[in-house]
């Protein structure tokens, strides 16, 4: 059984994110012990160390606080991503949290890599994955360029039978709407995008239906139609 998906518009390591965080470490299968969390700053990973740091120590505080035995691992790069110890650490752990920033760089930093590899061994034998803003984008098939109004994406894993996740999708700027209307028109008969309001999350699992959970709302788009769901709420991906 594959394991549940967070997926965040914001709020990663925040007070408004407790109740989620609360139930995915107890779905994580840590089976009465303390769950094992790995935070990961790789989005951030050309920022600096400052930025680095501030999402490692934010992750690491965040879960120790809901009980959780929680570390932050430095994968920043190709080198560290490809670092046995630190794939040994997230194929062991029981929750695997990205954190946000460039979403390109998370998935060029992450492809073909061992971290990346450990994370799908782990999530395949049922440990959660999460993931903020760009730690969300990296699973569906392809990340828009936000900055070429969609006329352009990049790949992504295609972890999800989505084409695209939008974070932060209640607080884009004026040049969302036609942003959203480009990538609807750019979709197949079948595909779907979603977006994802600021803290909040949807969370699910692969063929299983999916609950919104947070403060705000997720926003399904096909090409005819468009929903929105509110916390508490299901749906499902894909036909």
């Amino acid at each position: 059984m594959n394991g549940l998906i967070a997926l965040l518009g914001s709020g990663e390591y925040l007070p408004v994110m407790n109740e989620v965080d609360a139930y995915l470490l107890a779905n994580c299968g840590a089976d009465g012990r303390k769950p094992r969390v790995v935070c990961l700053p790789t989005a951030a990973g050309q920022e600096g160390p400052k930025s680095v740091s501030r999402w490692s120590t934010m992750g690491v505080d965040h879960f120790t606080r809901l009980g959780a035995e929680a570390q932050a691992l430095p994968v920043i790069d190709a080198q560290s991503a490809n670092d046995l110890n630190l794939a040994s650490a997230v194929e062991n752990a029981d929750l695997i949290y990205f954190s946000g920033g460039n979403p390109s760089y998370l998935y060029q930093t992450l492809k073909d890599s061992l971290v990346w590899e450990a994370a799908q061994k782990a999530w395949t034998r049922g440990a959660v994955y999460a993931g903020c803003s760009a730690g969300a984008m990296i699973l569906g098939s392809e990340m828009p360029d936000v900055r070429a109004m969609g006329i352009r994406s990049t790949a992504a894993f295609g972890i999800l039978p989505i084409a695209s996740l939008l974070p932060h999708f209640n607080n884009m700027p004026l040049f969302g709407k036609p942003l959203v209307a480009t990538l609807r028109r750019r979709l197949r008969d079948g595909e779907m995008m979603i977006g994802v309001d600021e803290d909040t999350a949807i969370v699910g699992r692969l063929n299983e239906s999916w609950t919104v959970m947070g403060a705000s709302k997720a926003h399904v788009f096909t090409t005819d139609d468009i929903k929105s769901y509110t916390a508490g709420e299901k749906f499902t991906l894909g036909k």
